[in-house]
């Protein structure tokens, strides 16, 4: 009875372990290679398999998901001989599990050393100043490199990043003096252009201003003339209404002896002042007889009338002692 429960015993250990080699379970976005005798057999997709025991075997085994894969700095030559250390970083997916078992032995290490041949032969094409403008295109230039390879891989390349790019020391020295000299240039450019805007301003600013003052003095003048003209117009309008009354308060009764009146008094006020502001004068003969000094004055101022009447030329009029 132990004889046969030791035999049960044996066969359900040799049972379990001929299950544990031969049943398969594929995790997702997976798949196996399985050979069989050595020779390649099939490809396992995600899920449970059972293998022939002793005969099966799974040989590899691939992840269908994206891989990244870090390249490590390098030294690079650009075209105008300037030394660089350029890293990066590989992003690349196993599309034929079967072609990448067999295609090639590790087909990480050859995309890893694959990308940085192409990497230096990129950038041995360009000079430093077109390096760091030029990443997108250096790039292309390696997963395009890449690509091409990497098909007997059963391997798809699907970009490549640079991360980050080093210049020697001196190199960074003249870039960031270069760099210093060209935020000056700008900042001096700017400054200039701004003076220019600023002296432009304040000389149409002027203009407009000398336009203004010009126009305001042209109406100011043209009010004074206007002013002038109407006050001259004015005072002649008055002077002829007051020659006017004068002519009619003459020839009404008794204005005639109303303004030799106004002579002589005139004529005597006007002689008292010269009295008082001369010490020496000279004294017209006939001085006692004012009666007969207007009367010659009116008489005068008479035949000047109809002379004036007539149109003839104004005559010369002389006073005489």
């Amino acid at each position: 009875m132990e004889q046969n429960l030791v035999a049960l015993g044996f066969i359900l250990l040799i049972v379990v372990v001929v299950l544990f080699k031969t049943a398969v379970v594929v995790p997702q976005r997976s798949e196996y290679v399985v050979e069989r005798l050595g020779k390649y057999r099939t490809t396992l997709s995600a899920g449970f398999h059972i293998l022939l025991p002793f005969l099966d075997k799974v040989s590899y085994k691939r992840s269908l998901k994206e891989e990244p894969i870090d390249i490590g700095a390098q030294t690079c030559i650009t075209a105008d001989n300037v030394t660089l250390e350029v890293d990066g970083i590989l992003y690349l997916q196993v599309v034929n599990t079967k072609m990448s078992a067999y295609g090639i032995d590790d087909y990480h290490f050859a995309a890893s050393q694959l990308a940085q041949t192409s990497l230096r032969s990129a950038i041995g094409k360009i000079s430093l100043d077109n390096t760091f403008e030029a990443r997108e295109t250096l790039n292309g230039q390696v997963v395009l490199a890449l690509d091409e390879a990497a098909t007997n891989w059963g391997v798809k390349v699907l970009r490549y990043e640079i991360k980050d790019i080093q210049p020697p020391r001196t190199v960074l020295e003249a870039m960031e003096k270069q760099m210093r000299a060209e935020r000056e240039k700008r900042a001096e450019i700017a400054r200039s252009e701004g003076e220019k805007q600023a002296i432009l301003n304040k000389a149409e600013g002027d203009r407009g201003e000398a336009i203004f003052l010009s126009e305001g003095e042209k109406i100011k003048r043209v009010n004074e003339a206007e002013g002038k003209a109407l006050e001259i117009l004015k005072v002649a309008e008055a002077t002829a209404e007051g020659i006017r009354k004068v002519a009619d308060a003459l020839a009404a009764p008794g204005g005639k002896d109303a303004a030799n009146l106004e002579v002589a008094k005139n004529y005597l006020v006007e002689f008292g002042k010269l009295a008082k502001e001369n010490n020496t004068m000279i004294i017209p003969g006939n001085v006692a007889d004012l009666s007969s000094m207007v009367a010659s004055a009116m008489a005068t101022f008479k035949h000047v009338k109809n002379e004036k009447a007539e149109g003839s030329e104004e005559p010369d009029i002389i006073f005489r002692g």
